[in-house]
């Protein structure tokens, strides 16, 4: 009987042991290992960090190899290579000049940015280890970094408050707009759109799964031109000389209506059947310049398949529209490279599109998406008030779900609006109103996500912690606040930090959100299949013939060549935009009292 007892006791005892071990916190919660090591637990309060592949060793991977230690000591900080690529015209006019010098540059740029991007992927939101899941299982987002463990003292690790402040309270403080406030670097509007229409082709999240899973492709896969799957392309196609599917309104070519070509779209109820456009991705019938970009995108396939036709006469439908829809891709990256990443960095150096740099070199040709890359492009401060089109002035509500209003106003003019039109500013008190609930999704997300730090992101990508809230934002009142909320700046929020930090000198973002995005744009544009050696080479786009539209690529010719009449002066950026003070006039048009502003939105329905 004693015996009995004492078993029961035994076994009682040792599961009040289980039950208050799973009550402590992981050793691994304050991210001991630093410069990549991965943290292991060694029971229930130790930990090892492995420091294979880091180039560091110690207990927590902190001390550099003699050879790291001499990289370390000669390469130049993030700020002072920003500093270097925007300024010195006259040294960059040299480099640029002399195509050795340039591709040197250019092969670094590509190595250095791809090297930052795990590849093959390692974690994924469901755990904070590696798993066969995030190699094999394509339905997840990739992440950069694992999940915060679930059994930490705080959401952000071992930092900050045990209670995060409200989503809402975030968004009404810090990121509702008062006055819209213009890009100090001279962005338009077809900038803006461009960059919504190019990212939606990878960013497709699953929201009945979870905003770790998408529903796409993991890179420049131009779905969204062409249909999420093989169904909604066919359906798309006219079958006729390879050419895409379009309407003749007005003398100009058009995509064609929903009711003649029945591919899932989004449209509300309240838009008339004659304003439904069948496009390549269900949102593109939303706002008219993503209405503007489709169209451009089809007219320019038909185009090409022209160009191939005359050169191949032999060739049968299918034949042509392969070959049109390779080349499209490869117009598409190089027009990413050379125009839209070129306007985002801001560089003297010239940016190009040269595959052929990374075939003497190892690179992996495939590509997953991150999910913090997701969330860092979530750009909507971007989005102005309103829009003048011919002298008629829309506000964004105006424009919902209007694709009609670019055939009304004609292409040329529509285009000639975009251009015209300064897009907002990439930070805090920009978000336009109707884009706010985006806003509090993506940081509800972010912690459904379980998001590190924004500082443990920075240090993940080679820069420096930042120290305090006033580092970070540049302005007292903002910091205040700031702290007051999170308590301290290592519990502070991945998105959120993004909104929050100041813009780097001559540039469209904060160093954060460059130094982040940068290396999966270079990693996802360059791991593409056409980039790889078996494929980059004439005879994939039909001959020197269509390999050539794809070098001569530009923005420029993409609207001028689908275009009537006199073409605009495309560009990424105003035309009467003259850089001026990029701080002072962020300092004149920007924060306004963060409490009052608070308590004044708190009241205001999204």
């Amino acid at each position: 009987m004693k015996d009995t007892y004492w078993i029961l006791y035994v076994a009682v005892v040792e599961v009040m042991i289980a039950v208050c071990k799973t009550d402590i916190a992981s050793p691994c919660c304050s991210f001991p290992c630093q410069n990549g090591g991965v943290c292991l637990t060694q029971g229930y309060d130790n930990y090892i960090c492995d420091c294979t592949s880091t180039e560091f060793y110690g207990e927590n991977c902190e001390t550099p190899t003699f050879i790291k230690r001499i990289k370390l000591g000669l390469r130049p900080s993030s700020e002072t290579q920003h500093g270097i690529l925007t300024n010195y015209p006259w040294f960059w006019a040299v480099v640029n000049y002399f195509p050795s010098l340039s591709n040197f540059v250019m092969k670094k740029v590509y190595t250095m940015r791809s090297a930052m991007v795990d590849s093959p992927p390692t974690y994924t939101s469901d755990h904070s280890y590696i798993t066969w899941e995030a190699a094999a299982n394509l339905s997840y987002f990739t992440r950069a970094l694992p999940p915060v463990p679930l059994d930490c003292p705080t959401p952000l690790g071992v930092w900050g408050k045990k209670t995060l402040p409200d989503a809402q309270v975030i968004v009404n403080m810090f990121l509702r707009r008062e006055k819209f406030i213009p890009d100090p670097m001279g962005s338009n509007a077809l900038f803006a759109f461009f960059a919504q229409h190019f990212t939606h082709q990878f960013f497709k999240t699953d929201f009945k799964r979870g905003p770790g899973f998408q529903w796409g492709g993991h890179g420049v896969d131009v779905s969204h031109i062409y249909g999420k799957d093989k169904g909604v392309e066919n359906i798309l196609r006219s079958f006729n000389n390879g050419k895409l599917r379009v309407q003749e309104i007005n003398g100009e070519d058009w995509p064609p209506l929903l009711e003649n070509a029945n591919v899932p779209m989004t449209y509300p109820p309240s838009v008339p059947k004659e304003n439904q456009f069948a496009l390549g991705h269900k949102d593109y019938g939303l706002l008219p310049g993503l209405f503007m970009y489709a169209t451009i995108w089809v007219r320019e396939h038909n185009r090409v398949c022209d160009v191939l036709k005359k050169e191949h006469p032999e060739w049968d439908d299918e034949h042509l529209f392969q070959t049109a829809k390779l080349i499209i891709i490869g117009e598409t990256i190089k027009i990413v490279i050379e125009d839209y990443v070129q306007h985002l960095s801001n560089y003297n150096f010239k940016l190009t599109f040269k595959p052929e740099l990374l075939f003497d070199v190892p690179h992996q040709y495939q590509n997953r998406i991150a999910v913090e890359f997701n969330h860092l492009y979530h750009w909507h401060p971007l989005m102005p008030d309103s829009f003048n089109i011919s002298g008629t002035v829309y506000t964004v509500k105006d424009f919902m779900f209007r694709p009609d209003l670019v055939i009304k106003h004609g292409m040329n003019n529509f285009v000639v609006g975009m251009i015209k039109q300064r897009a907002g500013r990439m930070s805090h008190h920009n978000h336009h109103p109707l884009t706010l609930h985006v806003a509090k999704e993506t940081i509800e997300h972010g912690r459904q996500l379980r998001f590190q730090s924004l500082n443990q992101y920075r240090k993940r990508f080679g820069l420096p912690p930042i120290k305090s809230f006033l580092e970070l934002t540049g302005d007292e009142t903002l910091a205040k606040d700031l702290e007051e909320l999170y308590g301290d700046i290592d519990g502070l929020e991945f998105y959120v930090g993004l909104m929050m930090e100041k813009l780097r000198h001559k540039a469209i973002f904060g160093s954060s959100l460059i130094e982040i995005g940068g290396p999966f744009s270079v990693k996802g544009l360059m791991s593409n299949p056409i980039c790889s050696p078996k494929y980059w080479k004439p005879s994939t786009f039909g001959g020197e013939v269509g390999f050539n539209i794809i070098q001569t690529a530009s923005l420029k010719k993409l609207f001028c060549n689908n275009m009537k009449g006199d073409c605009p002066s495309v560009s990424f950026r105003v035309p009467d935009f003259i850089e001026g003070d990029v701080e002072e006039e962020v300092k004149n048009c920007c924060h306004k009292d963060s409490n009052s502003n608070g308590s004044k939105n708190k009241k205001t329905e999204l």
